[in-house]
């Protein structure tokens, strides 16, 4: 059977000649920690970072008020978080810039104390968890199938709920799928334990083959079936423009590409956890669970939490940089994040979960909001703006506040007026 020769791009290509007879043991047995890489920039997807912090400030804001009894939260408790939650506007502030997320009314905490400002969830914020329960609903099966890998790929097929529930968010997990999704697929899952109450445990129960390709895998699989020729599993390898290995890592690199590609999924209880074939079962894993992810990266702590489930070594950050053409380790917002390259294209996401429609349909609702607050601060400033002229014909009064709208330290203030009816 006839294999493909492994696609690399052309800087590859110039430096390493792929032949089964052009193996170099010395340079595989080489300690691995001894083989460096200078970390780079890469511009394009740092910015694919930087273009979600609005959405993902939002969401945390949201987050917190779903959170509470009834859905509910004094305006001044919310302020009171303010540093929890990463917010550096006042709590005010935010809803003036955000509109559409909530409603405001007045209520007292305590029978006998005095009215202060609530927020709840608007109508169309509820609109919207309505329609993400339907997305969830409709992506049961795929759902499913992430939980059953991350637990497949696990030493015990078994992970803590904590840590789980700690990455909900990264895979797109419901955040009810403990006590929803769990319950319902008892052919896949047992909870051991009660979530919250001490210790507790999502342990697989049975092994479903489909799900135990990896992404690398059906990826094969494809080209085998588009081009008539068996493609042999491997790494996408995509140097960024202007990156270049030393030779020594380029040996290495040529050579460590020529073993067998293995699976996240296979048992490898009998390997040593410094050879070159668990580095390649090592970056197997960090591929596929950027694969699951929603946005093909996670940060590289949450990564870490997983490092007894997966057999990581302590220093498998170290990984996303000594695999720069498979990875990027982005150090935007101080925070270390690993990034999957082939995922995407002159940093947008290429490869697009299907439960993304979640947060594309929350970005509209933001969207939509900001549309209406552009609007009201036209219609304010052509309203100023009359106003200023009138006053003018009667003598020049009012130029101080013609100041003012012009480098806009009035807008919000002003906002705040129209919007309580002022």
């Amino acid at each position: 059977m006839l294999f493909r020769t492994l696609s690399v791009t052309a800087h590859f290509r110039h430096h390493f000649r792929f032949s089964s007879a052009l193996l170099y043991p010395h340079h595989l047995g080489r300690s691995i920690s001894s083989l460096r890489v200078v970390w780079r920039k890469d511009p394009k997807l740092d910015q694919a970072i930087d273009n979600d912090k609005r959405y993902k400030l939002s969401a945390r804001v949201v987050r917190e008020v779903l959170n509470e009894p009834g859905q509910v939260i004094p305006l001044q408790y919310l302020e009171k978080r303010r540093e929890r939650l990463r917010l550096n506007v006042k709590v005010r502030t935010f809803l003036d810039q955000n509109p559409g997320l909530f409603d405001t009314y007045y209520d007292r905490i305590r029978p006998k104390s005095d009215l202060v400002q609530f927020l709840r969830p608007s109508a169309r914020l509820r609109q919207f968890l309505e329609k993400e329960r339907l997305i969830n609903s409709h992506n049961e099966g795929l759902i499913v199938s992430k939980l059953c890998k991350l637990l497949m790929m696990s030493k015990d097929r078994v992970i803590s709920t904590d840590k789980l529930v700690h990455v909900k968010r990264e895979f797109g997990l419901p955040n009810d799928f403990l006590v929803d999704l769990v319950p319902r697929h008892p052919e896949y899952f047992r909870l051991v334990g009660s979530p919250g109450e001490g210790k507790s445990f999502l342990e697989l129960i049975s092994w479903n083959p489909e799900f135990a390709k990896s992404a690398i895998e059906r990826q094969a699989e494809e080209e085998s079936t588009m081009t008539g020729i068996r493609s042999r599993p491997n790494f996408n390898v995509k140097l960024p423009p202007g990156f270049f290995l030393k030779k020594e890592m380029r040996e290495w690199v040529r050579d460590w590409l020529e073993l067998d590609y293995i699976s996240p999924y296979e048992d490898v209880s009998h390997l040593d956890q410094a050879s070159p074939e668990m580095e390649k079962r090592m970056v197997g894993v960090f591929h596929e669970l950027l694969s699951l992810s929603l946005l093909k990266r996670i940060p590289v702590p949450i990564i870490g939490k997983f490092t007894e489930d997966y057999r990581f070594s302590n220093a498998f950050s170290s990984t996303f940089t000594r695999h720069s053409g498979i990875f990027y380790m982005s150090l935007k917002g101080g925070i270390k994040t690993a990034m999957l390259r082939e995922a995407y294209k002159d940093g947008e996401l290429i490869d697009r979960d299907p439960l993304l429609e979640i947060k594309d349909r929350f970005v509209g609702l933001l969207e939509e909001g900001w549309g209406e607050r552009a609007e009201r601060v036209r219609a304010w400033k052509l309203e100023v703006e009359k106003n200023m002229e009138m006053m003018a014909i009667r003598g020049g009064e009012g130029e101080g506040d013609r100041d003012r709208i012009n480098d806009g330290t009035g807008e919000s203030e002003v906002l705040l007026q129209i919007e309580e009816g002022g």
